[in-house]
């Protein structure tokens, strides 16, 4: 059986020589896919003295942190998800103390410090505001991985510079670190770090490996008994299994099912009735098929027999339903729900009745721009719906689009779509390929990048263009380049000269959004679709245009003048020489 992430952990706060304990702590373990997915996440707040209400403030982030953590997009990084719960946790916070009679004295407020550390896959991910602190035992010392936020006025006095809910918006430190069997990290409030030191740490849990509440416990006594007057918290974890990189068990599906046989029009596949092929590629068979519980039309896939030993391609495949299934958008193919356990590997998706893109750019060879401009403008819809859940689509064309009866567009095919917080869970299998087609794949890609937003934005441009003109605005040379010094001899050839009906400005739009350089696209695909229905100035004045078509009279009266001279020139030497 694959290692997955195991940990031992110890707790202990209490209030100390202080009347009631403002510090609350807490950590969540879950199993599973949510643990391969969301990991493990430990946090610790500490309230301030100067306030009647810190402790509940203390209590709120702690226990929000850890409940709406993982009630987050599965899709999300971790620290795309944990940063958004904790500027929420924030907002609540500092919300509450303007509601409060202390509202024109934020100390008096809800207002605590807090540092969470989620563990998921090989790296322990630190989220840090105040003077709590996460260190890691390296034989008797305490390295330090986060920096208290003080603002030091002497030896004897200092402030927090930065708390939660102290302002509308916090600013949060974040660092990752790997994960290694074996490793103690500590999560201590200043009652405690302040007052032991790395000695003491190592002592407590040597002499008690097998109970780390008791180790925590002797840590915080030793701070009280040192001199401390806080409150005092402790949190010990030790890191037992790293998981295998190869552990993926949410998509484990793909390596312990097998594909079917190519099923005959009529045959029951588990609850799902084949009515008729749909499509048929190298990589995969499609059928139309009934569900017989619901009798909803569907779309079955089934991976190609020839690649049943690629597990990467595999892995790819099965992770489409599950995209399908958390992107929600009318402009991306959805996977219905489904409750039976599975005999063989395929996925199931709705079923789309139309065409695609790549079929209605053959049926309207000349399209009108209002037209093109409509289509464009629900692909980017179906991409930021992938893009905000931090999921690039990678494999953009006009075969992966379909346009149904009504005139809806959907991006379809999600088997090279880069998930981030999958990337976390499964780091191996973020090697760099290139796994879109060649004519619409962004150039970073073929110099080993990572692609961004702006990478899908530069497959939508190549298509509205090639919608518009026929043609790609490269030809074949970008899936040649190997280097940036290459991508910069590339040449865009200018739309409006293929189709005079394109407006220069529009053809400005096109020119940016497939710009060779990925930093001089547009930020926002909602900029380029803006760009196709009004002509940008910005865009006017960094694009020189030829003379010719800035100003036609001075061009022509130049090219007069040039030919008067030219004829002056010309009878001067007839008639010197004779």
């Amino acid at each position: 059986m694959m290692p997955q992430l195991t940990i031992s952990i110890g707790q202990h706060s209490e209030k100390g020589r202080k009347e009631i304990n403002q510090d609350f702590h807490g950590a969540l373990m879950p199993n599973g896919t949510t643990l391969a997915l969301k990991g493990i996440a430990i946090a610790i707040a500490d309230g301030i003295s100067t306030s009647s209400v810190s402790h509940v403030a203390a209590e709120s982030a702690v226990k929000s942190f850890l409940t709406d953590y993982y009630c987050t997009s599965d899709a999300w990084s971790v620290k795309t998800a944990a940063q958004r719960v904790i500027s929420a946790a924030n907002s609540w916070l500092y919300a509450e103390t303007r509601r409060s009679l202390s509202s024109s004295e934020i100390d008096r407020g809800y207002v605590c410090t807090f540092t969470a550390m989620v563990l998921k896959a090989g790296l322990a991910h630190i989220f840090h505001i105040g003077d709590c602190r996460v260190s890691r035992l390296a034989g008797s010392s305490l390295e330090p991985l986060t920096d208290d936020n003080h603002i030091v006025i002497s030896s004897q006095q200092s402030y927090l510079s930065r708390a939660l809910g102290a302002k509308p918006n916090v600013e949060i430190d974040y660092r990752a670190v790997p994960l290694r069997v074996g490793d103690v990290f500590m999560l201590s409030s200043d009652g405690v770090h302040e007052y032991v030191g790395g000695s003491v740490v190592a002592t407590a849990i040597t002499e008690h490996a097998d109970d780390l509440d008791r180790a925590a416990r002797i840590i915080a006594e030793e701070a009280l008994r040192a001199g401390s007057a806080d409150n005092l918290t402790v949190q010990i974890v030790r890191i037992e299994e790293v998981p295998d990189p190869e552990a993926d068990d949410f998509v484990s599906d793909a390596t312990r099912l097998v594909p079917p046989p190519m099923p005959e029009p009529g045959r029951l596949l588990d609850e799902y009735r084949v009515l008729r092929e749909l499509h048929c590629s190298s990589r995969s068979h499609v059928y139309l098929a009934l569900d017989t519980r619901t009798d909803m039309l569907v779309a079955l896939k089934i991976p190609s027999t020839d690649l049943l030993h690629d597990v990467d391609h595999l892995k790819r495949f099965i992770m489409e339903e599950w995209i399908a299934r958390r992107v929600s958008s009318p402009h991306v193919l959805r996977a219905p729900p489904h409750s039976h356990k599975r005999t063989c590997l395929y996925i199931v998706t709705e079923y789309i009745e139309g065409q695609t893109l790549a079929q209605w750019m053959i049926d309207h060879p000349d399209p009108d721009i209002e037209t093109v401009r409509d289509i464009a403008e629900q692909i980017a819809r179906g991409l930021r719906a992938f893009h905000r859940l931090e999921m690039l689509h990678q494999d953009l064309r006009p075969q992966n689009i379909m346009i149904d009866k009504a005139g809806t567009v959907k991006l379809i095919d999600f088997g090279s779509t880069r998930v981030a917080g999958v990337m976390e869970a499964m780091p191996e299998r973020d090697r760099g390929d290139i796994l879109g087609t060649a004519q619409y794949v962004a150039p970073e890609y073929f110099v080993g990048e990572t692609g961004t937003s702006r990478s899908d934005l530069f497959s939508l441009g190549v298509i509205v263009y090639q919608m518009l003109t026929g043609r790609l605005p490269y030809g074949t040379e970008v899936a040649k380049t190997r280097s940036r010094m290459q991508q910069d001899r590339l040449r865009y050839t200018r739309a409006s000269e293929i189709n005079p009906k394109i407006p220069q400005w529009m053809d400005f739009a096109l020119a940016k959004a497939v710009h060779p350089n990925p930093f001089k696209r547009y930020e926002e695909l909602s900029e380029f679709t803006f760009d196709l229905r009004h002509p940008n100035p910005a865009l006017l004045k960094t694009i020189r245009l030829p003379l010719v078509q800035r100003n036609p009279v001075v061009f022509w009266k130049c090219l007069a003048a040039a030919l008067l001279v030219t004829v002056v020139i010309l009878l001067w030497q007839l008639a010197y020489t004779r």
